[in-house]
């Protein structure tokens, strides 16, 4: 199963992303508003990672019942 300190890392990234991404609007820094875009895409990869392992330790704890 996914890691609950790994999941909310990746839940931190992606706050962290969504307030680059704000803060790089806010300023027309495009840069800055690209890399919070780019940090919520990784972190939400990461994510779907997670539940792709929680699904497969489910499967493999039903079938052990």
């Amino acid at each position: 199963m996914a890691d609950f300190v790994d999941k909310a890392k990746h839940k931190a990234e992606e706050a962290g992303g969504k307030i680059k991404e704000n803060t790089g609007q806010a300023t027309g820094d495009r840069d800055l508003e690209a890399e919070g875009r780019g940090d919520q895409t990784s972190s939400g990869l990461k994510q779907a990672g997670d539940k792709v392992s929680d699904a497969v330790e489910n499967v493999k704890d039903a079938f052990k019942k």
